[in-house]
This record gives structure tokens, C-alpha cells and sequence, in this order.
């Protein structure tokens, strides 16, 4: 085991409580006050397949698994074969011996004394949590309570299963990894609950939706939890009608949401543009996973950040803002929505399968979201696209008196259809405006987040960062990490400093996009790009050691 870190690995197939399993074991670790990241790998599968979820735990902050794991239960033989190399010197490995038959490590009997209840494949995760129980020295008292918090259904018999695999594993495994508690409990987030709760908290007023991997979980996340936000989230027949309504709703005045990934997030462009033209401030949430097509729809990637940045057709301004992690998340969707409101103009959270999915303890305060502050007309005549100096006109809403005219065609002032070349120019130059004045605002706020005061500059974005952040810890190297948080428009006047040479940039990315973003736009030239487009996130270790070959 790390001197900080306990990694425990449960794997199993789609159908067998796995990913269930990770989550239970990720809220033992926080309910004893430790922090945890816990990550899901899992195939685009219902049942079969091969699932696995990792959970590292620390007494500090971590902001990454760990793939080398100090316990591995393998529920099947497929995740024997695959993670008996993944342990940790002195690491156990605890397999179903119904499904692996004699093998090294402690085998115990999970299917055939499943098989005495009810649905008996949904039973091994509970195996797998009592084993890690076991393993870290808590007692049946406790573990009989967590049973009952966090598989109320069926209760009895999970409990009597709990307890019958308690007295096969524990005297072969008792306490063999002692760990102690943390300072404090906390709550655990996914990204996309971060973003779901950070939104609510900007005062989001209506979500809508088409499910696609892996945006799904912030529609079921804010269906589940949304109306005692009073914010319905809305299933549409397809994307087409998620982004076309949701643009309807912000014609009335309310803040809208829109998540999507991959195609489902291509057949929102022609939208995307609609939202450009009436200047509507539509926040859309990007979820990128491997392309092209369909990919691998379950796993990971930054593949997405030139489409997110040139999504639309036409010339308008957009704003696109990328989470380094959890906490971040649920502070930046309430940011975006405000900017968006501010600027009247669509904007795009651009995440990934790793930050949208993968859950971590955090500290959060509701009270530091900000809330939208758009400019609302006064009296006189309403000119919805009104030509101010800094592109940004009036808003009003119906019911009103007035005319209120938004338009998918070039228009006038007023909103009234117009093909006259200089009302054309004049009301492109009044969009374009916008840009500067967004860039004006960004350079009051907080654009970049920069980690470690002296060493190699490493530059990354989004969830990477997490990864780097954890990859300089577990190694102690020492270097400076500098994640843009807006990517659209990149706050250069904070970058231009590192274009004296000698920066690495991390990114998953098989063609480097975002290296080539920094020297299109910063004219930075990094002595080398590390890279990972496998699908799979970078492990620390494995980063750890790629860093120190460059520096």
C-alpha cells in the first residue's frame, strides 16, 4: 500500500452490482472522513461485458484513482485474469471461486451462497463490500448498518448474505489494511452532479435533455432531484427538439440548460447557430467521449475541443469553459450561466466521460454561485437588437406590450427580417462587439487556475488536470501547473508569459488539440506533448513517470 493512498478494485460483469459495489465502497471511505475518487470503467453493455470500479482514498486531498490497487475482488474470472497484475505489493487479491475455480489469492464461494436468495448475480456486490469491510478491520455491527443504508431492498437476505460471506473472508484477510480517519465528512460528487447542483444553484429554471453517454446522468440526476428545486427537466423526442425547445424557453425569460455528447451534440449545430443569430443565452453541456461516430460511447476523451469551439455555422460569439474538477464544476456552471445571460449569446461546458462520471469528495458552498444579472429594458420603444456600443441589447419577456421579436434571419433593430447590405454589416459588427467585451470582462475574473509556484511549466485542461495534480504528488515533482478554464476565448493576456519555452502539455487528444490551440492562438511551442487517447484516463503513477522523462 502507498504510504497515503489505499486503492481497492472490485470487477465483475454488466449486471452484477458493480458499479453499485464502487459507489457503496466510496461512501464507507467518506462516512470514516477520508477523502476518495472513485472512477467507473465500464463497457456499452446491459448485461456481460466486463465492469470494473476503482476507489483511491487518502487523508488529503486526491484528485485521482489509482490503477495499481492494495484490494482487488474479482466477481468473475474475466476480472481475475485482467487485474491480478493490477496489485500493489503485499495488495490481495479475493476472487469468486465459483467462477475461478483454484487460483492464487483467497477464494471464496460468492455465486453458490448467492444462490440461496433471490436474484443471486445482484448479490456478489454485495460481496465485494463486505470483503473490503473485512479487509479494513470493521466489524459485523457495522457493517450489518451500512448493508441496511445502502441495499434497503431486500434487506434480510442481503444482510444474511452479508453475514455469511463476513465469516468465510474475514479470518483469512482481518484487518490487513489499517486505515485511519480523516478530519471531516464530505459529500460526494460526480461531475455531472456538480454541474446538475451548480446550475440549480445559478438559478437554472428548466434542464432539457436526450440521454447520450455520458451526459445521461445530469438528466437523471436533476429528474430525480429537480422538482424539489422546482426545476423540471424535460425528455424531448430527440436533440433536434431538446435545444429548439430549450431556446423557446429562453425566449420566455427562463434559464435553460442543454446536455448532450458526441452526435446527439452534432445535430444540435444547426440550433446552436439559431441561438448565435436571436442572441439567445443558451447553456449547453458537452459531454466528450472518443469519436469519431459512435466511438467507444463509455469511456473518455478531449477529442471534442476544437468541435465545441468552432460549433456553428456563421460568425457570432461563443463562450466555451472547461472544469478541472468537481468543485470547479458546480461553481463554473453557475459562472456560465451568468456570463451567457450578461453577453446574450449560446455558450458550451465543455466536460469529459472522466469528469462527467467519476465521483470525488468535495467542499462546497452554495452561496459562491453566481447569479444572472442580464440587461432588461427600461421604457420607450423596445428594440430587442438594439446596436449598443458593446453588442449587448435590452432584454424584455412576454407578456408584454410591447413587440417582441426574435429572428433565425438577418433583422433590423426591432427583430424585423431585413436583406439591406448596410443593416446586414451593422448588425454583424454589432455581434462581433460582444467578443470584446466578453474578453474585457474575463480579464477581471478568474480565468486560469496555476498549481506550484516553480519547476517546468505543464500546461492542461479539464479533468487532465486532475491527473497531473495527482501525478506531481504521488512522485514529489515539483512544477508549475497552469489549466485555462475558459478555452473560448482563451484568455491569452494570462498565457502569453509561457511562450519563453520549455512547456510540456498534457492532454487526451490523439491529434493535440489543445497544443495546437496554444500556439495558434498563443503562439506556444511545448517541448513536448503527452498524450493518451486510449479512451482509459492517464493513472498518476504511469503520468508521474512520463513527466519525469521529459524534465
Amino acid at each position: 500500500m502507498r504510504k497515503d493512498v489505499f486503492t481497492f478494485l472490485v470487477g465483475g460483469k454488466a449486471g452484477e452490482g458493480v458499479r453499485k459495489a464502487g459507489s457503496v465502497a466510496a461512501g464507507l471511505f467518506a462516512s470514516m472522513k477520508r477523502q476518495v475518487f472513485n472512477m467507473d470503467d465500464y463497457q456499452s453493455l446491459i448485461k456481460g461485458g466486463h465492469n470494473f470500479s476503482i476507489i483511491s482514498t487518502a487523508n488529503r486531498q486526491i484528485t485521482s484513482h489509482y490503477i495499481k490497487a492494495d484490494l482487488v475482488v474479482a466477481l468473475d474470472k474475466r476480472s481475475y485474469e485482467m487485474h491480478k497484475g493490477d496489485l500493489t505489493e503485499g495488495g490481495i487479491m479475493v476472487y469468486n471461486s465459483d467462477a475461478v475455480g483454484d487460483a492464487e489469492g483467497v477464494g471464496v464461494p460468492l455465486t453458490k451462497e448467492a444462490k440461496k436468495y433471490p436474484n443471486p448475480n445482484l448479490r456478489l456486490g454485495v460481496g465485494a463490500v463486505t470483503t473490503l469491510a473485512a479487509a479494513i478491520g470493521w466489524d459485523k455491527e457495522s457493517l450489518k448498518r451500512l448493508i441496511e443504508k445502502k441495499y434497503p431492498r431486500d434487506i434480510e437476505n442481503n444482510i444474511a448474505y452479508a453475514m455469511t460471506i463476513y465469516e468465510m473472508v474475514n479470518p483469512k484477510i482481518e484487518n490487513r489494511f489499517k486505515l485511519d480517519d480523516g478530519d471531516k465528512e464530505r459529500s460526494i460528487l460526480s461531475g455531472n452532479e456538480a454541474i446538475a447542483l451548480g446550475a440549480a444553484a445559478g438559478g437554472l429554471d428548466i434542464y432539457f435533455a436526450y440521454p447520450m453517454t455520458p451526459s445521461s446522468s445530469l438528466l437523471h440526476t436533476l429528474a430525480t432531484h429537480g422538482g424539489k428545486m422546482g426545476l423540471p427537466a424535460v425528455h424531448p423526442e430527440n436533440e433536434i427538439g431538446v435545444i429548439n425547445m430549450a431556446i423557446g424557453s429562453v425566449f420566455a425569460g427562463a434559464r435553460a440548460m442543454v446536455g448532450s455528447s458526441g452526435g446527439g451534440f452534432a445535430l444540435m449545430q444547426e440550433a446552436f447557430s439559431l441561438a448565435g443569430m436571436a442572441e439567445a443565452p443558451l447553456l449547453c453541456v458537452l459531454g466528450s467521449r472518443p469519436g469519431p461516430s459512435t466511438g467507444v460511447p463509455t469511456y473518455t476523451a478531449q477529442g471534442d475541443l476544437k468541435f465545441a469551439i468552432h460549433q456553428g455555422h456563421g460568425e457570432f460569439p461563443r463562450i466555451i469553459a472547461s472544469p478541472g474538477s468537481m468543485e470547479e464544476a458546480f461553481y463554473l456552471a453557475a459562472e456560465m450561466l451568468s456570463l451567457l445571460w450578461r453577453f446574450q449569446t449560446p455558450g458550451i461546458l465543455l466536460t469529459e466521460k472522466h469528469m462527467a462520471e467519476s465521483r470525488m469528495t468535495v467542499d462546497i458552498d452554495a452561496e459562491g454561485a453566481k447569479w444572472p444579472e442580464p440587461i432588461v429594458h427600461g421604457a420607450g420603444e423596445y428594440k430587442r437588437y438594439l446596436d449598443t456600443e458593446n453588442g449587448v441589447s435590452p432584454l424584455l419577456f412576454p407578456p408584454s406590450k410591447e413587440l417582441i421579436k426574435w429572428d433565425s434571419y438577418e433583422h433590423d433593430e426591432l427583430g424585423i427580417t431585413t436583406e439591406n447590405p448596410e443593416m446586414i454589416a451593422r448588425m454583424q459588427e454589432k455581434r462581433n462587439r460582444k467578443k470584446k467585451a466578453i474578453i474585457d470582462h474575463l480579464k477581471d475574473i478568474h480565468t486560469v487556475n496555476m498549481y506550484g509556484e516553480k519547476g517546468p511549466v505543464i500546461l492542461t485542461y479539464g479533468s487532465t488536470t486532475m491527473s497531473v495534480l495527482e501525478a506531481l504528488k504521488v512522485s514529489d515533482i515539483e512544477a508549475m501547473v497552469v489549466q485555462p478554464i475558459y478555452l473560448e476565448p482563451l484568455p491569452v493576456w494570462e498565457l502569453e508569459r509561457y511562450k519563453k519555452g520549455g512547456v510540456i502539455v498534457v492532454e487526451q487528444s490523439c491529434a493535440g488539440q489543445f497544443a495546437s490551440l496554444l500556439k495558434e492562438k498563443v503562439g506556444i511551442e511545448p517541448i513536448t506533448v503527452i498524450k493518451k487517447y486510449d479512451g482509459r484516463p492517464f493513472d498518476p503513477i504511469e503520468l508521474a513517470d512520463k513527466i519525469k522523462g521529459v524534465v
